[in-house]
């Protein structure tokens, strides 16, 4: 069973990553059974769970491939057509001959393996959780990162969703080279429309 997820779709900065991983259940020792149980949805999990969730992945997993779509990449082919290819780019490397291809509410390009749609599916597929996990970590690794670079938008805290402290940075600042330009955000929207009742 391959699955699919992806971080970073509805950010205001930051890349989006995507990550599949193949599980063999099969082949799964009870110690690795026991060490997944615990996989949810990313956002579910606090910081310190999913870093110790990672690893766990990685090990139980016959198969992982991350990939990361730069701001500028988003920018120039769209969020959701940026986001549909990752998925199955991923998927294409991790899936093998007779596997089930899962991901999370939608169907992807063509990945040369028989693929399903599930609705919450971070939610209900272990593939699709472990997925989840390894996609929002290394996101928000590179974003804390990132942060020491760019430190005035709080990407330490925000990892570039629109957050109160994010949007305000952005009215004090502006935008940085990490935030997405071709993204119509409501945050955007607001502060334009903010901007313009204060002048």
């Amino acid at each position: 069973m391959a699955g699919a997820d992806e971080a970073g779709r509805g950010s205001l900065a930051g890349p989006l990553v995507a990550a599949a991983v193949l599980f063999d259940y099969e082949r799964l020792t009870l110690r690795e059974v026991r060490s997944l149980t615990r996989l949810d949805d990313s956002k579910v999990h606090d910081v310190e769970t999913r870093e110790t969730l990672y690893p766990l992945v990685i090990k139980a997993a016959v198969h992982v491939s991350i990939t990361s779509r730069c701001v500028r990449g988003i920018d120039e082919r769209g969020l959701h057509k940026t986001n549909l290819a990752a998925l199955s780019d991923c998927l294409g490397r991790v899936a093998v001959p007779g596997c089930i291809c899962l991901v999370d509410g939608f169907r992807v390009p063509d990945c040369g393996h028989e693929q399903q749609a599930v609705i919450d599916g971070d939610a209900r597929s272990a593939a699709i959780a472990a997925s989840s996990v390894l996609a929002k970590v290394t996101r928000d690794r590179y974003m804390l990162r990132m942060a020491e670079e760019l430190p005035g938008w709080h990407f330490h805290t925000n990892v570039g969703y629109s957050t109160p402290e994010h949007r305000a940075a952005i009215q004090e600042h502006g935008i940085s080279d990490l935030h997405r330009r071709s993204f119509q955000s409501i945050a955007y929207q607001q502060l334009a429309i903010e901007g313009g009742a204060s002048s």
